[in-house]
């Protein structure tokens, strides 16, 4: 079993028709974007979101992504989509699990690995830029605050 992140967020999707197949099943590409939804949800409360990582002068290309599927999600289906910060200091390592949001039955796994690129030289860092830990380590410290 896997651990659970120093942080996580819990966003909400209800599979609309456009992400089914004929037969009332999530087409597998689609969750990739259930799982963005609710990446974006875990930068916003960490304080870093895509704006900030653009007025910071990096970018965060997924340079790895991994999805096992276990049971299928189906048209009209509430989800539950878990993110969970697992890494941050040399790279931002994120777990998800996806649930229904009624039984709590897990559906899939996944996580993503992405690394910062600094956009005007493009190169790729080798350790998370201090902009980005120090707004993590900021959210961590509100956490563990009585």
């Amino acid at each position: 079993m896997r651990a659970n992140g120093v942080l996580a967020t819990e966003i909400e999707v209800i599979v609309p028709f456009f992400d089914v197949d004929s037969m009332e099943v999530v087409w597998h590409g689609h969750y990739v974007k259930y799982l963005e939804v609710a990446r974006c949800a875990l930068l916003d409360d960490v304080g870093h979101n895509y704006v900030r990582m653009k007025e910071t002068g990096f970018a965060w290309p997924i340079i790895d992504l991994q999805l096992r599927y276990a049971q299928a999600a189906r048209f009209g289906q509430k989800l539950t989509v878990r993110a969970d910060l697992i890494e941050w200091q040399n790279r931002l390592k994120i777990h998800y699990t996806l649930s229904d949001a009624i039984t709590g039955a897990r559906l899939t796994r996944a996580s993503t690995i992405q690394v910062a690129v600094s956009v005007p030289d493009g190169e790729m860092q080798l350790v998370s830029p201090r902009v980005f830990t120090d707004d993590i380590e900021r959210r961590l410290a509100r956490t563990s605050s009585p």
